[in-house]
């Protein structure tokens, strides 16, 4: 079995949204999922993050933290994802993507993530855990 791995930007602003974007091939539903992308063999997961932020919103980031790492098993290949925490630094909204299956950037709160359809439903969990859990360290202060 073949391994793919990745990386994924996990960028929040001050309203609680995640950057996201809408996705797929030509001839496939368009689907949301966070900024992501393949590693390259002569980068780290965390520049992989990084290119793939950019290369699908045009904003700039700098990580905060490796926040977990997800396995599984998509179409009879190992994949290993790194889900990073980014505060974006930079930029604009701007697709760059090379590959062209990017249609659509937004940022997405709780309640919009609940009915989004999602490339990758198990991310879905994650998410909004992930608000729910800044949200409660931001009132907390």
């Amino acid at each position: 079995m073949k391994t793919w791995f990745g990386a994924a930007a996990v960028c929040i602003n001050e309203n609680f949204e995640i950057l996201m974007v809408k996705q797929g091939l030509p001839d496939e539903e368009k689907k949301w999922t966070i900024p992501s992308g393949g590693k390259e063999p002569d980068e780290t997961f965390a520049s992989c993050c990084l290119r793939e932020l950019y290369e699908e919103t045009g904003y700039e980031g700098v990580v905060e933290r490796l926040l977990y790492i997800k396995t599984d098993v998509i179409e009879e290949n190992q994949v290993e994802v790194h889900y990073y925490e980014v505060v974006i630094t930079g930029g604009e909204k701007t697709l760059h993507d090379p590959d062209q299956h990017i249609y659509e950037i937004e940022w997405k709160s709780a309640r919009e993530i609940q009915h989004l359809k999602l490339s990758f439903p198990k991310d879905r969990t994650f998410l909004l855990n992930y608000i729910e859990k800044k949200r409660m360290t931001t009132e907390g202060m």
